[in-house]
């Protein structure tokens, strides 16, 4: 018998090749799963499920994701001690996973949770800094530096320009059978007390590289060499852009995953896994 798992989880990607777990390479999911795979003496790999595929580089502060494990196994993990399994759970990977990964919670997932299919949105953010003698040096991991001044205010009216549902192909990467149809929810831009502009990107999923895409269209807005219609234009083309660079991966962080209540979690995941179409 099997008990589905939820883990909130966060992580600095400098030091991952992303999250799905690659022959030869050090990846989110495979050190989780290694670990998951120790503390509960799993016969197998624990296999995952997660909210949101990160590339390489790319940081999470609220990535969630789902594993089916063994109920004894689960059970078993507070060994002598009166904790509950969660509380076990957290403390037993805390001992085993690196620094750079960390297991904020574990809990038995409530019934038709999927931590990808039942999510209503995930939210990012992107930093960039514009001025160089404002570098901070602490923040090398997750603040992407360009050399020229931006206009905070143009970019976010292009921004602006792009929200709701679309077919976002000029900001994907095609994925063989993989629509690329989403609903941009949100996304605004401003620039923070310290100089670094930030993106706030909310949807209700994202394609590959749309996230890095989508801010490599209003840097040029930034810049003033484009005006501010000019990425709207470009997804209506519905084809990448050459004047569309895709972001460098470290400036990017998965903040935050959102689910509906708990009786509204198999329907959401239903809905999810339909193939999006621009009428529904």
């Amino acid at each position: 018998m099997t008990v589905r798992i939820r883990l909130d989880l966060a992580y600095d990607g400098t030091g991952f090749s992303g999250w799905a777990a690659q022959p030869g390479r050090r990846t989110v999911e495979g050190v989780l799963s290694d670990a998951l795979t120790t503390v509960l003496r799993a016969a197998e790999p624990v296999r995952l499920t997660v909210a949101g595929r990160t590339d390489a580089g790319v940081h999470a502060r609220g990535q969630v994701a789902h594993a089916d494990v063994d109920d004894q196994a689960w059970r078993r993990l507070p060994g002598r001690s009166e904790r509950a399994p969660e509380e076990a759970a957290v403390r037993r990977l805390g001992g085993v996973l690196p620094a750079d990964l960390v297991v904020r919670r574990a809990a038995v997932a409530p019934a038709g949770f999927d931590a990808r299919f039942s999510a209503l949105r995930r939210r990012y953010r992107y930093r960039l800094l514009d001025d160089p003698a404002a570098t901070d040096p602490l923040r090398r991991h997750d603040t992407v530096l360009v050399r020229d001044r931006l206009d905070v205010e143009a970019m976010d009216a292009a921004a602006r320009g792009l929200l709701g549902l679309h077919d976002f192909a000029a900001f994907c990467r095609r994925r063989e059978g993989a629509t690329t149809v989403r609903t941009l929810l949100e996304y605004r831009w401003r620039r923070g007390p310290d100089g670094v502009l930030e993106a706030t990107v909310v949807a209700d999923a994202f394609c590959h590289s749309m996230v890095r895409a989508l801010v490599g269209a209003v840097v040029p807005v930034g810049r003033g060499r484009e005006e501010p219609r000019w990425p709207a234009e470009v997804l209506a083309a519905g084809v990448r852009d050459p004047g569309v660079t895709v972001m460098a991966a470290h400036g990017l962080s998965l903040e935050e995953v959102v689910y509906p209540p708990d009786d509204a979690l198999a329907a959401r995941a239903d809905r999810a896994r339909a193939v999006r179409t621009l009428d529904r």
